[in-house]
């Protein structure tokens, strides 16, 4: 699969915790993309901006 990079801002709180996790040898950029895979294979996608 064709990977394409998406550049996204985080408060400092949350980047501190991205830190930690990569301490235990999870990168950011793993973490982020599991949580998105995780979300999307269980939310319906609709078609629609999610207001």
């Amino acid at each position: 699969m064709k990977m394409v990079r998406l550049l996204i801002q985080v408060p400092e709180p949350i980047k501190a915790q991205l830190d930690t996790l990569r301490q235990g040898g999870t990168t950011a950029s793993g973490f982020i993309r599991h949580l998105l895979e995780e979300h999307f294979k269980h939310a319906p996608v609709t078609g629609q901006k999610g207001r």
